[in-house]
């Protein structure tokens, strides 16, 4: 059932889009810095060999670093000052999320409000530089261990000149990029870590729109799957869209309270819970575990020793967590559906939740305030983050076995889709409330004059 607020947004007229100055500076503004993310993803970390660089990228597809290239835009594949990208910070802000919600002393500052979530956000960034130095410091090393087959070094002048600089102008390049996200959140429209997330996934859409259509062109691809691939691209936009929209509103009855005619009146509202409160973190989660040794054979290289049981392992394990191999997708979809269900149960407190209600008057009608309140959040939590966990796996169970089928290395995967749409929403709704207040400012204006005359 749409709320009031959806109905007004839906009848909001673009004509005032011309005249709501204010959203487009600050449309303008948050453009303005994309690009300067754009530029920046382009400049290379100094002393690194271009051309033994394009043999590394070659030798490390498949693995984890193909997902982490994939969020900065290209910008790994090409050692750029933001290679990084904004991963360390999603990776420390969501540590500290679920310390926040372990821990005793970080659960008490959740509660200060706003000084305690800046007290959270401080260590948030302290998470992220110490992240960045140690990926920094790994990722450096690993260039200066790698060779192509014609003798080049990735690494002009190996060293430790070298691995320092590399970890000041990547920490700097991440910490940059953190606030160009909080400069387009609070002067640009939308959330900056978010846009500069999708703007990296978006960046590489038209070469893969390319390579496709040239290979329908020379005949490498069939017409056919060029159409399956757009129906199912459209098809797994459209699911998105609907589920991520898709709440279960809990009634919410407030005591009577007397109004100025003496009546009694009950106040009510509604508590709503999202069908998949987890978001994009479960598939991101559970792709890095089962990349992961894939991702360390590779830095490996020859180096591993296929006679020794820790190399027959790793080997072993690389045979059957590639794309596409029904381990894979079976393992795949059993750590989303866990991950969902973990995640959920971390950013969610049904206790706490009971608690604020009770303290506010508020109670769910026919349960009881308090513990059986808890109990009942929990038992319809439980209940929607199973059909959400369904809807994760099969977005990003879909696309791999496509991949898997017809061997085209499909670019809009599961996660990068539930990236893409979920922020490309958020962005809209965002311009549809600049849009609705600017009506509203019209409208008090005019109601200010009208008085005046009289």
């Amino acid at each position: 059932m749409a709320s009031r607020a959806d109905n007004i947004a839906s009848n909001l007229s673009l004509a005032n889009f011309s005249k709501a100055t204010e959203l487009q500076n600050r449309i303008w503004f948050t453009i303005g810095a994309l690009i300067v993310f754009r530029f920046l993803s382009f400049v290379p970390l100094p002393g690194i060999n271009a051309q033994a660089l394009s043999q590394l990228t070659e030798q490390t597809q498949g693995g984890i670093l193909d997902m982490f290239n994939m969020f900065t835009g290209g910008s790994l594949e090409r050692m750029s000052l933001i290679a990084l990208g904004v991963m360390p910070y999603i990776t420390a802000s969501i540590v500290v999320q679920m310390a926040a919600a372990l821990h005793p002393t970080l659960m008490a500052l959740k509660k200060e409000g706003a000084t305690g979530r800046q007290k959270l956000n401080q260590y948030t960034r302290y998470g992220t530089v110490f992240l960045c130095m140690m990926q920094g410091w790994f990722l450096a090393a690993g260039l200066e261990s790698f060779s192509n087959s014609a003798g080049l070094q990735a690494v002009v002048q190996p060293g430790y000149m070298f691995r320092v600089g590399a970890v000041v102008s990547l920490v700097g390049g991440t910490m940059f990029l953190l606030w160009l996200g909080e400069q387009i959140t609070s002067r640009g429209i939308g959330n900056g870590v978010s846009l500069i997330i999708m703007a990296g996934i978006v960046a590489q859409f038209p070469s893969f729109a390319a390579n496709m259509f040239e290979g329908g062109r020379t005949g490498s691809i069939s017409a056919f799957l060029i159409v399956g691939f757009l129906i199912m691209i459209v098809g797994l936009i459209l699911v998105i869209c609907f589920m991520e929209r898709a709440q279960r509103r809990l009634l919410i009855q407030y005591p009577k309270r007397a109004t100025q005619r003496g009546m009694m009146q009950a106040d009510r509202s509604h508590l709503p819970l999202k069908l998949n409160t987890a978001g994009v973190i479960p598939p991101i989660f559970a792709s890095s575990l089962l990349l992961l040794p894939l991702t360390i054979s590779q830095f490996a290289g020859n180096s591993v020793d296929t006679s020794s049981t820790a190399g027959s392992v790793i080997v072993t394990l690389n045979q059957y967590l590639q794309h596409g191999q029904p381990i894979y997708m079976t393992l795949y979809a059993i750590g989303i559906m866990f991950f969902a269900f973990f995640y959920t149960a971390v950013v969610f407190n049904p206790e706490e939740t009971a608690e604020n209600l009770k303290k506010n008057g508020g109670f769910i009608p026919g349960i009881r305030p308090g513990k059986r309140t808890a109990d009942y959040l929990d038992y319809v939590l439980t209940r929607i983050t199973v059909v959400g966990a369904i809807y994760l796996t099969i977005v990003c169970v879909l696309p791999e076995y496509v991949i898997a089928q017809t061997g085209i290395p499909l670019f809009l995967g599961g996660t990068s889709l539930l990236i893409v749409v979920n922020v490309t929403v958020d962005t809209i709704s965002q311009i549809q409330s600049h849009l609705l207040a600017h009506q509203y400012g019209d409208l008090i204006k005019k109601a200010k004059l009208k008085g005046r005359t009289r």
